[in-house]
């Protein structure tokens, strides 16, 4: 008599992870800013566009390449004609040629409900 070897039926569970890794969602957006960080020993300053936006994080494209790890300070152009929203620091993500994804770690109660409000709004106007 032969002995079968009793097998398991193979899940293709790699297949259903969700491509996107994000814990909360981002609007997809375009404005400018400004960002600055220590490279090293040298200051980093570039400017570019913000592409997409949550209340924890944004995607840029800018014109100076940044390392994953580094911490920014961020000058957000919001299209509300009021001065710029400062984010006091924000941690590259990750990074892809000129566009990388950002964190934010601190941001002051003032600006932060100004995010927010712009974010309600946002979501108001894809609505």
């Amino acid at each position: 008599m032969r002995q079968m070897k009793a097998t398991r039926p193979k899940t293709a569970h790699l297949l259903h992870r969700p491509l996107e890794s994000r814990a909360i969602p981002r609007s997809p957006v375009s404005f400018g800013l400004m960002y600055s960080g220590i490279d090293g020993q040298d200051v980093l300053i570039g400017d570019g566009s913000v592409v997409n936006l949550s209340k924890g994080g944004l995607g840029i494209t800018g014109n100076q390449p940044v390392q994953v790890g580094m911490d920014l300070a961020l000058f957000l152009y919001l299209p509300d004609g009021e001065d710029p929203l400062f984010v006091l620091e924000a941690r590259v993500a990750w990074t892809d040629g000129r566009r990388f994804g950002v964190e934010f770690t601190k941001v002051s109660l003032r600006d932060g409900n100004r995010l927010h409000a712009f974010l309600r709004a946002q979501s108001l106007q894809c609505a």
